[in-house]
């Protein structure tokens, strides 16, 4: 039978989190998913252990896929056999904390039917588990579109959005080497509204491997793209073009102060560009 949700976990070698997002969707009130994990070629204990869940659950999906090292890539390669009328993100070092979210979603795409996605808030933790950030995107779809090309109008690792449509628009852009989820959600905002609920729904834990940002040349060189991309169909363009020219002059400093600054810029960076 046709799951109502497919939930899309893209997962490389993050052994020590990957259970505890898969956990959190295990806990939702609403029971009618299928869980895709998607592997791009992990290397240490990931199959194993989502292997033994999926023994426990059956709805949810190993896929192992080649080591494609590219977010867009993996998660196509996972939605190719995803089932689901409604796509929810999440990301292998995130986990959801509030049990109705799914619910709450889902009624809302039901109850309307010219938005395309939604979203909500999150938190960032140290890696104590300590809140460091607490943030929300525009709620308002006229205030998303306001936004969106300055920053990514939708954290992916709290949405849920129409898999019918993503098809038609051809899901994650692979060329895209950083970013391919800030460029889908514009390129999805041209079809219909976007809604972010005013509720945390995810929260990430910060840690070494998180931190490292070691393709930030990459993340910079894609944001400008999608801004230059977009430029005519979204507003604020200047503003846009401004940010992401300071991100990528940015990481053209010496190695030794973007180590000192990277903790700081990380947390800016979840919060401006939630990818």
């Amino acid at each position: 039978m046709q799951p109502k949700v497919t939930v899309l976990i893209a997962t490389h070698n993050r052994v020590q989190f990957v259970s505890r997002a898969i956990e959190s969707v295990l806990t939702q009130t609403f029971k009618d998913w299928e869980l895709i994990v998607a592997d791009d070629g992990s290397t240490d204990e990931t199959e194993k252990v989502v292997l033994g869940l999926a023994e426990k659950d059956s709805r949810i999906k190993y896929l192992k896929g080649p080591h494609f090292g590219r977010i867009a890539k993996i998660s196509n390669f996972g939605l190719k056999e995803a089932t689901g009328e409604y796509i929810a993100i999440l990301d292998d070092d995130d986990y959801w904390i509030d049990p109705q979210k799914l619910a709450k979603q889902v009624r809302f795409l039901d109850e309307n039917k010219d938005y395309v996605g939604c979203g909500g808030g999150f938190v960032v933790a140290d890696k104590n588990g300590e809140e460091k950030i607490k943030s929300f995107k525009p709620e308002k779809d006229e205030d998303i579109k306001k936004n969106a090309l300055v920053a990514n109008p939708i954290v992916n690792a709290t949405s849920v959005f129409r898999f019918a449509l993503a098809k038609k628009i051809g899901l994650y852009d692979e060329s895209m080497l950083q970013f391919a989820d800030w460029e889908f959600w514009l390129k999805i905002g041209l079809k219909g509204k976007l809604y972010n609920f005013q509720e945390y729904f995810t929260k990430y834990q910060m840690w070494e491997g998180g931190m490292s940002f070691s393709r930030q040349k990459e993340a910079a060189s894609s944001a400008i793209r999608i801004v230059d991309r977009y430029r005519k169909l979204y507003p604020r363009y200047p503003k846009a073009l401004l940010f992401v020219c300071s991100y990528y002059l940015y990481t053209q400093l010496p190695d030794a102060i973007k180590k000192t600054l990277n903790p700081v810029l990380s947390r800016i960076k979840k919060v401006v560009f939630s990818s």
